[in-house]
Parts: structure tokens; sequence; C-alpha cells
């Protein structure tokens, strides 16, 4: 190490701890100054409610009308200008921030006086006069202002501003304070969802909720999150996926379901998965996999125009055009495309593992000629998916829950949807066949006695409903938090998390 590295070091490490001297006696001051309110019979944390009457939005929005009316507003104090016999502030609300103009002649000494101990970070509530400064900045002239609760923690702007992107996520708190962007964020997607469950309302589905906790996780390949009941005495599962109950609802009569909530599933985390996530399942008797293809690009558009007022968005630079039609190919035509392979030649599986190796791609154990296929696509052509594309025609044996195509048995009437190279939405044509459903179980089965433990498990009752008799069914999965990091231009899914899952601090 030079003696230059060696100085920036010491330099380093004496700004920390000057830093840390500093933030200290920040903390003590402001418990000091709680205590003195206290003592003083002005405890902020004794005041039980303040009346709003106006948010800063509406009110900038509609100065016109509301110059010189009287209101009272409340937010966060972030930032203080001035201290003579007149000062400036900035408070935030919800909405918007909007200056307060104080001078001692309006409020009284008193007042003025604490709120010249009032600290960035406090909850203040203020009541004024709506009036545009000779700058021309809308204001508020206060007649009264008040302390509502104290902050006994300094705003990270008072040091280099909250940019720790590990701290960011575990104070979300202190995140939407001190970042708005954030704030739209969420905003937005709220709106996306409120969208989302409009869409499908409007068109006659019905919201249902489902069991959290299964006794077989099924409806997904996923390693599930395992609990215990204790009044029981039996294992349970945190849900991987809705869809054995949602198909249940259709052989009960239901015909056109849907629910949008949290799966779990106990599998890695990166910048696209979290263990906790939102997923949405809809499903409409007497329909197919092309209709779902039909139902996703008209929502997924209608949601954009809806939300963002447009169906071209950018994402991390790329334009992306959401504009129906989308682009549809199958798993066969998409690797003959990206990696060469014409598959409707190859005749056994031990050929395409031969194709496999040539092509130097991984395998395991001895796939099959769909297993290879699908590891194909997998590598070769989702990078490649950037504008909206419908992947169709997927191998039977990594679709244990899909119809069957009629003309084509060792394939299913299966899609996924990829933007920017990312899968957003799974669906099938629903497999109603009980023996068909049995037999594929089986498969599973043996695949999880073999040491798969994403392999689905039996489940006798789900039989037992179709059974009964499952109508023509198209079944459609959107990963929710995925849709939102697209219409929100977020490169991470913990972007979008409110509380993303985070490893504890040690």
């Amino acid at each position: 190490m030079s003696d230059k590295d060696t100085n920036n070091n010491v330099q380093n490490t004496q700004d920390d701890n000057l830093e840390v001297q500093d933030l200290n006696e920040i903390l003590k001051v402001r418990r000091v100054k709680l205590a003195e309110l206290q003592k003083n019979d002005k405890d902020p944390f004794k005041i039980v409610k303040y009346d709003v009457s106006h948010s800063t939005k509406y009110i900038v929005d509609n100065f016109e009308s509301m110059e010189g009316s009287m209101v009272s507003i409340a937010g966060r104090l972030m930032s203080k200008r001035g201290m003579g016999k007149a000062s400036f502030c900035d408070v935030r609300d919800r909405d918007s921030k909007i200056q307060i103009y104080i001078k001692v002649d309006e409020i009284g000494a008193e007042v003025y006086e604490d709120f010249k101990k009032f600290d960035i970070g406090d909850i203040v509530g203020v009541k004024g006069e709506v009036f545009r400064t000779h700058k021309g900045e809308i204001s508020l002239k206060a007649n009264n202002i008040i302390l509502l609760a104290k902050s006994l923690q300094p705003l990270p702007e008072k040091w280099h501003g909250l940019t720790n992107v590990d701290l960011r996520y575990r104070q979300r708190y202190v995140d939407l304070i001190v970042n708005p962007e954030v704030r739209d964020t969420f905003i937005v997607r709220s709106m996306i969802i409120k969208a989302i469950r409009k869409f499908l309302d409007e068109r006659g589905f019905l919201e249902v909720d489902t069991p959290l906790l299964n006794t077989i996780p099924g409806g997904a390949a996923a390693k599930p999150f395992i609990t215990h009941h204790n009044t029981l005495d039996i294992d349970m599962y945190l849900r991987i996926a809705p869809e054995l109950y949602l198909k249940r609802l259709i052989v009960g009569g239901l015909e056109r379901v849907y629910e949008m909530g949290r799966m779990f599933r106990n599998e890695g985390m990166s910048v696209k998965h979290n263990p906790e996530f939102t997923l949405m399942e809809v499903y409409e008797a007497y329909t197919d996999y092309k209709g779902m293809m039909d139902l996703s690009e008209q929502l997924i558009s209608t949601v954009a125009k809806e939300v963002l007022g447009t169906t071209k968005i950018n994402y991390q630079g790329q334009e992306i055009d959401l504009t129906p039609p989308w682009n549809r190919m199958t798993m066969i035509e998409a690797v003959e495309k990206y990696a060469g392979v014409n598959f409707n030649n190859i005749t056994s599986d031990e050929e395409a593992r031969n194709i496999a190796k040539e092509k130097k791609l991984h395998i395991e154990g001895n796939p099959t000629k769909g297993e290879v296929l699908n590891l194909m696509f997998e590598e070769f052509a989702e990078e490649h998916l950037i504008q909206p594309t419908f992947i169709m025609d997927y191998p039977v044996e990594v679709s244990p829950l899909t119809k069957r195509k009629p003309d084509m048995p060792s394939f299913t009437e299966r899609f996924e949807l990829f933007i920017t190279s990312r899968e957003m939405a799974n669906a099938y044509s629903e497999l109603n066949d009980p023996i068909d459903q049995k037999g594929r179980f089986l498969s599973q089965v043996e695949k999880r006695e073999a040491g798969d433990e994403e392999a689905n498990m039996m489940d006798e009752d789900f039989i037992t409903a179709l059974e009964y008799g499952m109508p023509p069914t198209g079944g459609l999965g959107i990963g929710i938090d995925r849709l939102i990091m697209l219409l929100t231009d977020s490169y991470s899914i913990r972007d979008i998390l409110l509380f993303p899952t985070m490893k504890p601090r040690d």
C-alpha cells in the first residue's frame, strides 16, 4: 500500500469518527429538546389529532381559487431558512410540499421561539393564508405552527443523502422521506394493481381468495417453505401458487376467477427473484391458451395506457412497444432461429443429448428430447426476446398441468410471455383429463423421490375434482412484480417491493 493510500485511509477513518461523534451529539441534543418540551407541558407525543383541511398538492394545483384562503396542512419539516424575525421552511405531506412563511409579528414571540427549536424531520401542523411570494412561489403565511411529533433521528440528507442501496432497502421509511422518486414508484405500483383489477372486473372475472397455508404445495415447480401446525401436528407449506384451488373453483362453476396475492418460494435471490412475491392467476372456462394470449396482451397494454398514458415505454435504455398484436413463435421455432437446431428432425432422446453436448450445453442425468429442447431455449433464445413475444408449445415433460396438443401429443398448449428477456407470464390450455393428470402427477412423484425438491406432489383431492368434470379452460399467471418493474423502469425487484427480504445484520 502506498503512503497516499495510507493517508487516504487514515483521513477516511477520521472523517467517519467525526461523523459518528457529530451524529451522537445530534441525537443527544434532540433528546434534550424533547425533555424540555415534556417539562414545559408541550410534549408533542400527547397530541392525538390534528385537523387537516387541504393537501399541499391541492393548494398548489388550485391556487387561483385558493389564494387568500385560510387552510391547515400537516407534514414533515424538510428545510428551514432565515432565523431573524421572519423565516421560511418547507413542509412535505403525502403528495407534495409547500413553502411556509413564518413571521414573529403574525404568530407571536412564544410560538416563533418554539419554531426556532424545531429540527429538520419534525412533523408539524400549520395554519395560515395561501399567497404567492414576490418571487412567485406559492406559499402559506402562517398564523400558527405546532409540533406534532419530534424526530429524534436526523434525516440522512444531513450527511450524504440516503444513497447506500442496502440501507435504502432496510430503512424504506427513510428512503420514502428523502427520495421522492421512490415514493412515486410505489404510488405507480398501486395504480397498476388497481388498473389490473379494473380490467378483469369489467370483463366479468370474480376476484377470490384461496389458502396461503397448504397441506400439499402445488401449481408450480418450486421448493416451498415448510412450517408446522401445532394443533393438527402436521407440516404445512406456504403456497407456491394458487392454481389447483382456482381450478377447483372452475369445476364448481364459477367459470371466470382470478386471484392476486403473495406467493412464497424457497429459492435463490437476485434482481429478478424475492422469496416472497406477488403473482396473479386468471382462469376462464371455455377458452384456451390462445384466448389467454389475447387476454394478456390486452391487459398489459391497457394498463400501460391507463397508468402511463402510452404503450411505448423505456426500460433501462431500451424502447419497448407494448402495442398489440405481439410476436408469436413456437419453442421449436425459437431454438431453430437462435441455436440453429431444428428439433423436428431429432428422433430420439439420445440424439438430443448428443446435440446438446455439441453445443456445449451443460446437462445432468439423462434428459429427454423435450427437456433438452427447453434447456436449449433457455440457453440460446431467451436473451433475444426483448420486444413482447409469446413462446408457444412447450414439451409435456416441463408442463405437468397442461393439455397436450391434439396433433403433437409430446407437446402442450402452453405459452410463456417474454419482455426484455424476462418471463412475464405463463399460460396453458388447462389439463382437465383426470386420468392423464394422475399419470403426470405420478411422473412428478418419481422425480421427487429421486431428489427433485421442486417436483409436484400427488394431490388426490384435485384428481377427484377433475373427475367431477372441469370444462375446457384457459389459465394465465402474470408476475405482478416483474410487470411493475417493467412499467416503472426499475432494474431490481427490490426497487418495487416496499420491504424486500434482507439478510439480518449481525
